[in-house]
C-alpha cells in the first residue's frame, strides 16, 4: 500500500494512494482511525482492515493536498556519515570518519509536507539538502536482533534531512542545526513493505533547480537499515509512528567547491526508486 496523510476541501484524513485514485480509509472502513499515527498502533489488524478498503469515498490524486504522511512522530531520529563517498567528502571539511553509528534528533516540529516551502532562516545563510530513505517503525519494540527488524517496519518515504550548517556543526549533537522549522520534508506517502521489496536496492536522487546533485543507493551504505534497528532499539524503546532517516550519498552543498547553499527561489526534487518524489521550494523565512 502506498498511505497518505491528505486534505481535500477543507477534510484533513487519511487514504490509501492507488494509481490514480485516494481512497478514504475511514470512511471505507468506519472502524478505522482517522489518524496515520493510530492507524500504526492498531498494528497489523488495522493495516490489515486498511489494505481491505476497497471503495468509499474516492478522490482524483490530482485534487487532493498531500500532507507529511506522519506529521506527529514522537521521535525523528536521522543517522550521520552512512554513505561511504559522504564519509570521503566529508573529510574535505574536517568531518572525521566516525568509529561507530552516530544518530541525532531532528525535533518533530521540523516535519514538513512533501510539497511545502523550506524557509531560509533569517539567522543563517548555509541552507543545505540531503535525500534520504526514511524508515516508518510500526511495532513496540526493545532489543530487536538483526534478524528481527524487518518485522518492526511498517514502511518507507523519502526524506529531506534540510540542514542549516553552521548551526548544526556549532555543536556536537548536530540537533539545533537539523531541527529549524519546516526542515523535515517527508512523504509523498508510506510504502509498506510487501509493496517496496528490498529497501537496500533503490536508488536515491537529488536536484537542485533540475541539476543533479545527489545519485546514488541504498547499497552504499556502511550501516544498513538492519544494523540501525539493531542499535537503536539497544538503548531504548521504539515506538509505531517513530522516523528513521537513514543517511545521506555524497554530493551535498557543503562539500561543493565553493561551498553551494540553497538561495530563496531554489527548488528541491529527491527522489527514491519505488518510492516517489518530494519537491519542496525554498522561500525567505516568513517575518
Amino acid at each position: 500500500m502506498k498511505l497518505v496523510t491528505y486534505q481535500h476541501q477543507g477534510r484533513i484524513s487519511i487514504g490509501k494512494v492507488e494509481g490514480d485514485r485516494v481512497i478514504d480509509l475511514p470512511l471505507g472502513d468506519p472502524s478505522l482511525p482517522a489518524t496515520m499515527l493510530a492507524l500504526l498502533q492498531g498494528g497489523e489488524e488495522a493495516m490489515a482492515r486498511a489494505a481491505a478498503v476497497k471503495d468509499g469515498h474516492v478522490s482524483a490524486l490530482s485534487e487532493v493536498t498531500l500532507l507529511a504522511p506522519l506529521p506527529n512522530p514522537s521521535k525523528f531520529l536521522a543517522i550521520g556519515m552512512n554513505y561511504r563517498k559522504h564519509v570521503a567528502e566529508a573529510a574535505k571539511v574536517g568531518v572525521q570518519t566516525p568509529p561507530t553509528q552516530v544518530w541525532f534528533n531532528k525535533q518533530v516540529t521540523c516535519i514538513n509536507g512533501p510539497f511545502g516551502d523550506v524557509h531560509v532562516p533569517s539567522v543563517s545563510e548555509q541552507l543545505d539538502y540531503e535525500v534520504e530513505l526514511c524508515v516508518v517503525i510500526g511495532r513496540r519494540c526493545r532489543h530487536v536482533s538483526r534478524e528481527a527488524t524487518s518485522s518492526v517496519i511498517a514502511g518507507y518515504m523519502v526524506c529531506n534531512d534540510v540542514s542549516v550548517r553552521d548551526w548544526q556543526l556549532a555543536t556536537q549533537t548536530m540537533t539545533v542545526g537539523k531541527s529549524f522549522d519546516t526542515c523535515g520534508p517527508t512523504g509523498p506517502w508510506i510504502v509498506t513493505p510487501d509493496e517496496l521489496g528490498d529497501p537496500h536496492a533503490l536508488r536515491l536522487r537529488m536536484w537542485v533547480n533540475g541539476e543533479l546533485r545527489q545519485d546514488d543507493v541504498t547499497a552504499s551504505m556502511i550501516h544498513d537499515i538492519h544494523a540501525q534497528i539493531a542499535h537503536l532499539s539497544t538503548a531504548f524503546t521504539l515506538e509505531p509512528g517513530d522516523l528513521l532517516a537513514t543517511g545521506t550519498p555524497s554530493g551535498v552543498g557543503v562539500a561543493m567547491s565553493p561551498p553551494t547553499y540553497l538561495r530563496a527561489g531554489d527548488v528541491m526534487r529527491a527522489e527514491i526508486e519505488g518510492i516517489g518524489a518530494i519537491e519542496n521550494r525554498v522561500i525567505a523565512e516568513p517575518a
